[in-house]
């Protein structure tokens, strides 16, 4: 199963598990150049995040990983339906101010 798919032109689906046993690479290396190009024409990201089964620090690395990577590449980042564990994780090691949570 993929981590991701694209729903839209801006809209990518994170389904599964966001934890060390299964998050290896950064976003923008797992990207092909079709969907980096794709990306960087729309200007933005959504990362929906509502089919996340289980995350954990990690996970919350990756999504942080991911708005730096984006933002690198000027695309404008916001995230929905963020797990609940997730936003805790952020809060405890005070970075939730880094997600833009819709």
């Amino acid at each position: 199963m993929s981590l991701y798919t694209f729903e839209d032109n801006d809209t990518v689906k994170i389904t599964g598990h966001l934890d060390r046993d299964t998050l290896s690479r950064n976003w923008w290396v797992m990207l092909s150049s079709s969907e980096r190009s794709q990306l960087e024409k729309a200007g933005r990201c959504h990362f929906d995040l509502q089919q996340v089964e289980r995350a954990d620090s990690a996970g919350l690395a990756w999504i942080i990983n991911a708005i730096r990577d984006a933002r690198a590449h000027n695309i404008d980042v916001s995230l929905h339906a963020v797990p609940k564990k997730v936003l805790k994780l952020a809060k405890i090691s005070d970075v939730d101010t880094l997600l833009p949570v819709e």
